[in-house]
């Protein structure tokens, strides 16, 4: 099993973090933490996502941290002086490949297509990021994949909320989703951290009953 198919295989959700700072993200990752989560991806959307991540990975070292949005080397070098335990890209190329294996730094890039898989598969990869997973074909493209691609796996992210998420769950060659519907903006604004616990707990309880991977 690979490392990155090891980590995702121990989780139900992945929520995507996008926070305006470092208190922000401390809360919201405990709150998280707290209702079962025990890995986030914080993304590198907005400026203070590397402070984010190294508050957060100091403030809760039982919560693996991920980096989100990875589009080029730079990025994938500095998340890694970040101490980030993955990355996740968007996409995936050569050269974020060449630099995440010389960093020694787990990876889970994006893909959207049969003919992306297959050029992953030829870089080593065999766990994928589904993205945009609603908008490139959902769980039927999924279930496509399944018989030629047999061995994938897949964390599907873009448009998954409390309604679907089930249906990518109960896919065999699906190990987690990633999604951020548990984190509404005006509950983030609010700072209201014991919601954001209890829906990521219903989220869990619910979903965990669905997972097949």
């Amino acid at each position: 099993m690979s490392d990155m198919r090891e980590r995702l295989s121990h989780l139900t959700i992945l929520p995507v973090l996008v926070v305006n700072t470092e208190e922000e993200a401390i809360g919201i990752s405990q709150a998280l933490f707290d209702a079962g989560i025990t890995a986030v991806e914080i993304t590198l959307r907005t400026p203070v996502a590397l402070d984010a991540i190294r508050a957060v990975k100091q403030a809760l070292p039982g919560l693996s941290v991920a980096a989100g949005t990875i589009t080029c080397v730079a990025d994938m070098e500095a998340v890694a002086h970040a101490d980030v335990d993955f990355a996740v890209s968007p996409g995936l190329t050569r050269s974020l490949a060449e630099c995440a294996a010389a960093l020694e730094l787990p990876f889970l890039p994006g893909v959207s297509t049969a003919s992306e898989v297959l050029g992953g598969l030829e870089l080593g990869f065999d766990c994928f990021k589904l993205f945009p997973a609603s908008a490139c074909g959902g769980p039927a493209l999924l279930k496509a994949l399944s018989a030629p691609l047999a061995g994938v796996s897949f964390c599907p992210t873009g448009g998954i909320n409390a309604g679907n998420a089930s249906d990518y769950l109960a896919l065999p060659n699906v190990l987690c989703v990633g999604g951020s519907w548990m984190l509404q903006a005006d509950i983030v604004a609010a700072g209201d951290w014991v919601s954001i616990r209890n829906s990521t707990r219903d989220s869990l309880a619910h979903l965990s009953r669905f997972q097949s991977a």
